[in-house]
């Protein structure tokens, strides 16, 4: 979801529950897979019709269906009525703008998130907006677009590592929650190495990173203050959902998330003094520059006085008819231009 990109004036007068997709205009087909799985058992598939859901809503394993691209209204609405989704909720899963939040139904659990992911190209953060649906035995998750954080999540569930399979479906929320925090500390790590760049060799170029930096700790902000609140009313034991084992997996994810908004705001600070940083670097550049262009005139002054005495053509100058004048007068110049470069070499100007 690139920012600024959500269209919400076309809700604007709208009645509660219309289904309007407010994210940037896609054409892509959307693509639904499927993973079921149980300690022994796993299948894995791609879904093509809404048929195909009504088999995986009720069934003792875990099912997780993962929808790449929701700007297909009618594709996110069957799967509202297949799993008994409130118009509501589909109307936030469509609306790509929400803050993260959580919801209790009751029978399901309503969570919005933000994916985000780093633009090694443009040097800017990018996010997009993930839905969670956690039901008794399923996980229904929501993405703009193909690509996500959750491909090592997937090779677990493959290869049934660790203990992932033994797991209720409020433990592959948890997983998948968790690998969404994880990524911001990759992306804040990328943040951090402009610093250097700033200090060791500043450029035009490096303002506008640092202006770029900017918006991207107000977008980070933005999308991970509210996240605390979401994972903090998930482990406080209020929801039947949520087992008591993984509520201790989400103090965790918890813990992450204060660690991720301590580190948003510590580079806020050093962001904000990057600036000073970065004009200060500029500054003291100019400075040596300009030390050099004045002590060049300096050494030059005196020889460009002696040249202007010599050269005013007066017929009555008593040097001009000397004989050995013109290599004295270019020795004295040469002395005088080596002394001063001595001198200024002693003090250590340059």
């Amino acid at each position: 979801m690139p920012r600024g990109s959500n269209k919400i004036s076309s809700t604007v007068g709208l009645p509660p529950g219309t289904l309007i997709y407010t994210g940037k205009k896609r054409i892509e087909k959307v693509k639904i897979s499927l993973l079921d799985y149980d300690e022994k058992h796993f299948k894995e598939q791609e879904i093509d019709t809404l048929e195909e859901y009504v088999p995986f809503k009720n069934k003792p394993t875990v099912t997780w269906i993962n929808i790449d691209g929701i700007h297909d209204v009618n594709v996110v609405e069957g799967i509202g009525t297949c799993f008994d989704l409130h118009p509501r909720v589909l109307e936030d899963i469509l609306t790509s703008d929400q803050r993260p939040k959580v919801e209790d139904f009751e029978n399901y659990l309503f969570l919005v998130l933000k994916m985000l992911q780093y633009d090694e190209k443009e040097q800017e953060v990018i996010g997009e907006q993930v839905s969670l649906i956690l039901g008794p035995s399923y996980v229904l998750s929501f993405q703009e677009r193909k690509g996500d954080v959750f491909n090592i999540i997937r090779d677990r569930i493959r290869k049934g590592m660790d203990h992932i399979r033994k797991m209720p479906s409020d433990y592959l929320a948890y997983v998948l929650i968790d690998a969404i925090v994880d990524n911001y500390f990759s992306i804040l790590e990328k943040i951090g190495a402009l610093e250097t760049e700033v200090i060791s060799n500043p450029t035009p170029e490096t303002l506008q990173h640092i202006y770029s930096l900017k918006r991207d700790m107000i977008f980070l902000r933005k999308s991970v203050w509210p996240l605390r609140e979401v994972i903090n009313f998930l482990e406080r034991g209020e929801i039947k959902l949520i087992k008591k084992p993984t509520q201790l997996f989400l103090r965790d994810v918890y813990e992450h998330t204060i660690q991720v908004m301590d580190t948003i705001e510590s580079f806020r600070d050093m962001i904000s003094g990057m600036l000073d940083i970065y004009l200060s670097s500029v500054s003291n550049k100019m400075n040596e520059t300009m030390k050099v262009l004045t002590i060049i005139a300096t050494i030059f002054i005196p020889l460009t006085f002696i040249a202007g005495i010599y050269g005013m053509n007066f017929h009555y100058m008593p040097e001009l008819g000397w004989h050995p004048g013109y290599f004295t007068i270019s020795f004295i110049m040469l002395t005088m231009g080596l002394t001063m470069i001595a001198y200024f070499r002693k003090k250590k100007w340059f």
